[in-house]
C-alpha cells in the first residue's frame, strides 16, 4: 500500500528558484598552495597565539554567547571608527547578512541590484529570497557604468542595491563619487560591501551620517579571521533595529566573539599584515605582467584577475603542479578565460608563477 509520504520529491515541493540554483562549491585543498579563497597566509604571531588558547581555555561554552555581543561590537566601533549615533549587526559572515537584508526587504516584486560580474552571492540569495535579481553590465575595463546604472536604478526602483567596494572577482575599487550619486538616486538600501577594505584606499563607513539609506559591510575574513566567520553591518539603528527582528538568536558564537575581540585588540597585527600582502600584491602583479600572453588587470584588493588563453586547461594544469586558484572561465561572459589568484606569501607567488609559466609553456 502506497502512502502520499512516498510521492513527496524535492522536485516537487521545493520552489523551483531554489531548484534552479547551483550549491556554492569549494574544491579540495589538501596539500595544494592554495591560492583560491582570498584568505590572508599568514600565522598569528605566537604570543598573540597563546594568549587566545588561554582564552579559549577558559571559554564558558557550556552557556550561550552574549546574545548582544557587546565587548565585541564594542571593539569593532572602536578600530572602525564608527561615526557617532551609527550602530552594529553582527552576522555569520557577511553572507547572513546578506540574506538578512534581502529577507528584509522581500515584498512582492522588490528588486536587488547589483553590477555584474560582482559577488556571486547577491544574485543566488536575492533567487532564493523570492527577489527579483537586476545585474548591471560593468564597462568593458571592469569600471562602474555610471550612466547605465543611474538608469537602471531609476528603471527597476530596486528595494536594495550592492556595491562592493573593492569589486570581487575583479579587484577594481569603484569611483567613489559615482557610487554617491547611485546613494542619492536609490529610493531603497544602498549596501557599500567592503570586504577587502584593509587593502583598499578609502572606506564609505565615514559617510554614513550623511546619507540616511547608506549601510557598509564588513567581514574580517580577509583580515585573518576567515574561520570565525564573522562579518558586520553598519548603519543608522533606525535600519538595523529592525533587522535586529530577523537575525537569528545567537548567531556568532562563543568562541567567535572571544577571539575576535582579542584580535581587534591587535588590529595593528593585522594591519601590518595586510600591508605586507599589498607590498606581495605589487610584485606579483609585475610578475603576471611580464608573462607573455597574460593580461593583468589591476587591484585595490587581496586577490588579482588575469585572463589568459585556454584558462580551463592552465588551471587544470596549475593544479597538477600543486596550486590552487579560481577559475573564472565560463561563470560569466565577461570573465571568459579570467582566473583569479590570492596574493599568498613571497614563497607561494614565486611557486604560482613557476607553475603558471611552466603549463603555459606546455601548452604552446
Amino acid at each position: 500500500m502506497s502512502s502520499v509520504s512516498s510521492a513527496v520529491t524535492p522536485e516537487n515541493l521545493l520552489r523551483p528558484e531554489v531548484l534552479a540554483l547551483h550549491a556554492y562549491h569549494v574544491p579540495p585543498a589538501a596539500g595544494m598552495v592554495k591560492l583560491d579563497a582570498m584568505e590572508n597566509p599568514y600565522l598569528l604571531p605566537q604570543a598573540l597565539r597563546d594568549d587566545i588558547a588561554r582564552l579559549v581555555a577558559d571559554a564558558e561554552i557550556n552557556r550561550y554567547p552574549d546574545a548582544g555581543a557587546h565587548q565585541l561590537k564594542a571593539a569593532i566601533g572602536r578600530v572602525t571608527n564608527l561615526p557617532a549615533g551609527m550602530d552594529i549587526l553582527l552576522g555569520n559572515g557577511s553572507d547572513e547578512i546578506i540574506q538578512l537584508l534581502a529577507l528584509a526587504v522581500a515584498k512582492p516584486g522588490a528588486v536587488l541590484l547589483s553590477v555584474e560580474p560582482s559577488f556571486v552571492m547577491y544574485r543566488m540569495i536575492a533567487r532564493f529570497a523570492g527577489m527579483k535579481y537586476v545585474g548591471v553590465p560593468l564597462a568593458e575595463d571592469f569600471s562602474l557604468d555610471l550612466k547605465t546604472m543611474l538608469e537602471a536604478v531609476k528603471r527597476e526602483q530596486p528595494a536594495l542595491v550592492f556595491l562592493a567596494y573593492p569589486n570581487n572577482p575583479t579587484g577594481n575599487q569603484f569611483d567613489a563619487e559615482a557610487i554617491k550619486q547611485i546613494i542619492q538616486v536609490a529610493p531603497g538600501l544602498v549596501v557599500v560591501d567592503e570586504a577587502y577594505y584593509a587593502f583598499a584606499r578609502d572606506s564609505f563607513i565615514p559617510l554614513l551620517g550623511q546619507y540616511p539609506n547608506l549601510l557598509v559591510m564588513r567581514t574580517f575574513s580577509k583580515l585573518g579571521m576567515a574561520g570565525l566567520r564573522l562579518g558586520f553591518l553598519a548603519g543608522a539603528p533606525a535600519w538595523l533595529g529592525q533587522l535586529e527582528k530577523l537575525r537569528l538568536p545567537y548567531n556568532v558564537g562563543v568562541l567567535p566573539q572571544l577571539v575576535a575581540a582579542k584580535l581587534l585588540e591587535h588590529h595593528d597585527v593585522l594591519l601590518a599584515q595586510a600591508e605586507r600582502i599589498k607590498q606581495e600584491r605589487t610584485v606579483l602583479l609585475a610578475a603576471l605582467a611580464s608573462i607573455g600572453g597574460v593580461h593583468v588587470y589591476p587591484s585595490d584588493a587581496n586577490f588579482i584577475l588575469f585572463r589568459v588563453a585556454r584558462a580551463t586547461q592552465i588551471f587544470e594544469g596549475l593544479k597538477q603542479r600543486g596550486v590552487l586558484i579560481k577559475n573564472l572561465d565560463g561563470g560569466h561572459p565577461a570573465l571568459a578565460d579570467c582566473l583569479r589568484v590570492t596574493v599568498g606569501t613571497p614563497d607561494e607567488s614565486r611557486k604560482f608563477v613557476a607553475a603558471l609559466q611552466d603549463t603555459i609553456n606546455q601548452l604552446a
